[in-house]
């Protein structure tokens, strides 16, 4: 035998599946948000790794300053490609600096 709702409910029984609602309704908002935390925290990790990688590379990297640009000119495909530029006006800055400290 199948009963259907009755058309009223007690003010009791409204209150308590309300309150239900609004437990169920919260902790589904606190699994969202844990799981946006966790999004945002992996996000900010993989940042400073990257940022990090990028630091060290530069740091270990061989830098040889081209002073003469007929020397790209004669350089081959190859050559060319493993050739990036970029701006050295702070490290020949450092270098002529260490130059004077070691003649003084």
């Amino acid at each position: 035998m199948i009963q259907d709702k009755p058309l009223r409910t007690s003010w009791e029984r409204k209150m308590k599946e309300r309150q239900e609602k609004k437990v169920v309704k919260d902790f589904a908002r606190h699994l969202q948000e844990e799981k946006q935390r966790e999004r945002e925290e992996k996000k900010q990790r993989r940042e400073e790794n990257l940022k990090r990688r990028l630091e060290n590379e530069r740091k270990a990297e061989i830098v040889q300053v081209i002073r003469n640009p007929l020397k790209l000119k004669r350089a081959k495909k190859k050559q060319l490609r493993r050739i990036e530029k970029r701006d050295t006006l702070a490290l020949l800055q450092k270098r002529q600096a260490q130059r004077k400290e070691a003649k003084e």
